[in-house]
This record gives C-alpha cells, sequence and structure tokens, in this order.
C-alpha cells in the first residue's frame, strides 16, 4: 500500500489505510503512554535531584557517569538473557513490571524513608575532606534514593522506549509502512508531552492536602501522584500491548517458521556491530546526539537552579517547558514530518535534527558565554535579568532540539534498522539502544566531570564545553551522511532483487 493510494490531504495528516487502523490505533496509544511517563519523569529526576539537599546540577554528570552508565549494562545483559529465554512479548512484560515495582516501592518506602535511609553524617564528613570538585560525587551517594529514581527514570527512555517499543515496531512493521505510520506515532508522543508538562505543573502548584495521610508538604505529595500515574500508565501500556498481540498480530508474525532463533550475549553483540559499517553509523549518530545535547543541558539546568531553588518552582518550570515542547513537536509532526519523510531522502530528513541542534547550541553558548555583550540590548529592552534570559534562551535551545529528536530523529533512525536482516536489528537495537545512548549521554557527563574536577563550576568550563560540542556535531553530521549512502544502496539492492518487504500478518477480524 503505497501513499499514492491516498488523496491530497489525507495523505499529508492521515496516510493510514482503514485496514491498517487495528494494528496502528494500539501502537500509537502504546506509545502514547510510554512517551507520557518519559516526559513526566524526565522532569522529576531532574528536579529530585539537583534541588536535593547538598546537591545542584553538578551532580547529574556523576550520576550519568558512575551509575547511570552501569545501570544500562546491566540492563542489556538482563535483556539479552531474557530475550534468549523467553519471547518478546514475555520479555516486554517483564520488563516493564520491574518498573512498575520499583516507582511503587519508591512513593511508599524508599522517598517516605528518606531521612532514616540516607547517610547524611558520613556525606557530611566526606564533603570537609574532599575538594569542592567532588561535590556531585558526595551527593551521588548522600541521597541514593534519589539517584535510583533518577537512574530507574533514564533506563525508561532506554528500555521501554527505545529497545522494547521501537524494536517491537520495526519487527511488525515494513518500510512502506514505517514511512506512514512512524510519523504519526511520533505525533502521538509529542501530544503526550504536552499532557506529561501540564501534569508536572499542575502536580507542582504547592497544594497540599491535609487529609492524605502522605508527606508534610506539597512537593512530598507530588511525589506520590506522579508515582502513581506511571504506575497506572504502565499497566494500561501492558493491557494495550497484550491486547495487540492476542487479536491483532498474528502468530506467523511473532514466529515466522523460516525465522532462527537468535541466541545474543552482550559480547557477541557489540563485536557484530563493530564489524558492520552500517550499524556503526547509527552507533555514531546516537552517540553524538546524546553528548551534544548532555553539554547543553548540563550548563542550562545548572542556571535554572540558580534561578529556581525550590523543588515545586524548578519542576512546574521544567513541566512548562516539556509542555511547550509537546506543541511544538506535536505541530512539526502533524505538519511536516510525515510527508517531508515521504518526500525527501532519508540523508535530508536525518540532518534537520543536525541542523537544530547545531545552530541553537551556539546561540545559546554565545548567550551564556557572553551574557552582558549578547543580551544587553534585549535586557533594556525587556527589564529582565541577565540569567532569566539565558534561561529561556536554553528552554528554547531544548525544546526545539527534543522537538526535532522527537520527530525527525527518532523516525529516521528506526527506519534506518528496516532494511537489515532480523540479525543486524535484533543486535544491533540491543548494542545501540541498550548501551550506545547511555555512552552518549556518560560521555558528555565524563567531560563535564572531568571539567568540574579541575575547575570545580558549570560557569567556568562553559568555553571548553562549547568548543567540544561544535567537534561533537561535526561527526554527528559525517555519520549522517556516510549512513545515508549506505541506507540508498541497501533500499536499492534490495528492490533490484526483488526481496520483498516484511508485510505483518494481521488476524482476521472476527
Amino acid at each position: 500500500m503505497k501513499t499514492s493510494d491516498f488523496g491530497k490531504w489525507r495523505s499529508f495528516f492521515w496516510p493510514i489505510h482503514r485496514s491498517e487502523l487495528k494494528k496502528f490505533l494500539p501502537m500509537f496509544f502504546i506509545f502514547f503512554l510510554i512517551a507520557f511517563n518519559y516526559n513526566v519523569l524526565r522532569s522529576y529526576k531532574d528536579t529530585i535531584v539537583i534541588t536535593a539537599a547538598h546537591s545542584g546540577a553538578e551532580t547529574i554528570p556523576f550520576i550519568k557517569l558512575w551509575a547511570v552508565l552501569p545501570s544500562a549494562i546491566l540492563f542489556t545483559l538482563l535483556f539479552t538473557r531474557l530475550s534468549n529465554h523467553f519471547t518478546r512479548e514475555k520479555v516486554f512484560y517483564i520488563t516493564l513490571s520491574i518498573f512498575i515495582v520499583f516507582f511503587f516501592l519508591f512513593a511508599f518506602i524508599l522517598y517516605p524513608s528518606q531521612e532514616l535511609l540516607h547517610p547524611n553524617n558520613l556525606a557530611d564528613k566526606l564533603q570537609h575532606l574532599l575538594p569542592d570538585g567532588f561535590k556531585g560525587f558526595i551527593a551521588i551517594f548522600r541521597n541514593w534514593t534519589f539517584t535510583l529514581f533518577y537512574v530507574m527514570s533514564e533506563l525508561w527512555s532506554t528500555a521501554i522506549f527505545s529497545v522494547l517499543f521501537w524494536g517491537f515496531a520495526n519487527e511488525v512493521t515494513s518500510v512502506d509502512e514505517a514511512k506512514r505510520f512512524y510519523g504519526l506515532l511520533t505525533f502521538g508522543g509529542s501530544v503526550a508531552g504536552i499532557f506529561a508538562g501540564y501534569a508536572a505543573i499542575h502536580f507542582s502548584r504547592n497544594l497540599f492536602i491535609p487529609w492524605l495521610p502522605y508527606g508534610s508538604n506539597a512537593w512530598d505529595q507530588s511525589i506520590l501522584f506522579v508515582s502513581c500515574t506511571i504506575i497506572i500508565g504502565g499497566l494500561l501500556t501492558m493491557a494495550l500491548f497484550r491486547w495487540l498481540n492476542t487479536k491483532v498480530i498474528g502468530p506467523s508474525e511473532k514466529h515466522s517458521p523460516p525465522r532462527e532463533k537468535i541466541r545474543m550475549s552482550m559480547r557477541a553483540n557489540f563485536s557484530y556491530l563493530a564489524r558492520s559499517k552500517y550499524l556503526i553509523c547509527i552507533a555514531l549518530m546516537v552517540f553524538a546526539y546524546n553528548v551534544a545535547m548532555n553539554l547543553v543541558e548540563v550548563v542550562w539546568k545548572d542556571q535554572i537552579r540558580a534561578l529556581y531553588p525550590n523543588p515545586s518552582d524548578y519542576n512546574s518550570y521544567m513541566g512548562q517547558v516539556i509542555f511547550v515542547m509537546g506543541i511544538i513537536a506535536s505541530l512539526a509532526g502533524l505538519l511536516t514530518t510525515t510527508k517531508v519523510i515521504q518526500r525527501f531522502s532519508w540523508t535530508t530528513c536525518a540532518l534537520i535534527p543536525t541542523a537544530i541542534v547545531a545552530c541553537t547550541g551556539i546561540f545559546f553558548f554565545q548567550f551564556t558565554f557572553f551574557p552582558n555583550h549578547s543580551l544587553a540590548w534585549l535586557n533594556g529592552l525587556v527589564n529582565i535579568s541577565p540569567l532569566m534570559l539565558c534561561v529561556t534562551f536554553g528552554s528554547i535551545q531544548n525544546c526545539l532540539s527534543r522537538a526535532s529528536k522527537y520527530t525527525f530523529f527518532d523516525a529516521t533512525k528506526e527506519i534506518a534498522f528496516i532494511p537489515l536482516s532480523n540479525e543486524s536489528k535484533l543486535k544491533g537495537k540491543a548494542a545501540i539502544d541498550g548501551v550506545g545512548s547511555r555512552l552518549g549521554k556518560s560521555g558528555g557527563a565524563a567531560i563535564h566531570q572531568g571539567l568540574i574536577l579541575m575547575l570545580s563550576s558549570v560557569a567556568a568550563s562553559i568555553p571548553y564545553v562549547a568548543a567540544i560540542f561544535l567537534v561533537v556535531i561535526l561527526i554527528w553530521g559525517l555519520s549522517v551522511i556516510s549512513l545515508g549512502k549506505q541506507f540508498d544502496v541497501l533500499v536499492a539492492h534490495k528492490a533490484k532483487l526483488n526481496i520483498p518487504e516484511k508485510d505483518p500478518v494481521l488476524k482476521e477480524s472476527t
């Protein structure tokens, strides 16, 4: 089925055949729920860590390097073991259940007992013994339950978003369907960001319910509300995924007779990736994006902490950013993404996020490094402090960059996997999405950590961060161009050999 089957307006806004709705709609709502939880957690994980006692934005690089990266490696090992013994459907349920159980335990056991569980006395002694540059590392240890919350929130995007959902979608979707489906799926994720932003703002309104036997202030109760929201969203996701697998996706698609059981190990996955130039280019894309965004975000969040030291105010502001980001990404997904992917080459579409992140990042670093010079005219015009203006420009950069990620970056990256063999898809995604993205974030974190240890603060490291940012952008662009050439050759080769795309088998309606 091709887009030429539709009229002009339908091909632009809704290129879905009626017979495909029973597969597309469940996938859409599953993606919506996963994206909603992801965006809510993205706001809260930063707030709970950055505004914690004796903490700040400098804690984030330490967490990403010393906590998130090892956890991502452990998750990849777990996913590999589970994939070797269970079907993809069962792996989905097991993994999602782990997250649901954790957020239940955090809301009802870990967070209420933080004063008992956090080793504040020992952390105070370490603070006096070690240099100021180790403040972030000590904060990880001091507020270890918050660190665990941050790690699980980060792993949600890796485990549920990238590996499980997109791995499933790529398995049951052809290239032609992906060009029509994925733009709308990312649109659903962007709409979820709007709802998640509103939820974060609503939960942060300093509304304390006296009769609710939880917490001593509004922020404590907001932790309960958001945890329950995540749990409910996770349960609904499992229910929809079960319905999709039992009522829509046929057994012949989930267990194709000619397809051999692919045994995986972490070492074999990375060895397989290292031998494939195609997969290396995808890995470089993912790595470079995450490094670039991490380099910018730590600087930006350090400024937000200075402007909004109260956790409720900080989280409310982050909710507003996510809300606006969702609107921008939704409009982009609805009006441009699907049509652009259908009309232009893969390379052109994949370079759009690179250009947006590069341009907005350069402007942000200029405004941050030269606030009095770059913003003097605007400060006099609107009578706003340079700090507020820098935070605002950082928010604009984050909104545009993240919106391009949720629309063009995610869609083009997943489309790049589709022409590959089943072995390449499974092993490549496990290595790239399981650990590659974490290596990117941890790479950015390692850069910040080294600079903080040498210079003692985020602000002092900004010029060096900006220079490294430009190098990373160059690597990203070159990897996209190289991958685009290989993608076109692979698709053309399959077409020349008349190799049909996988056409997922759907169960007949009863």
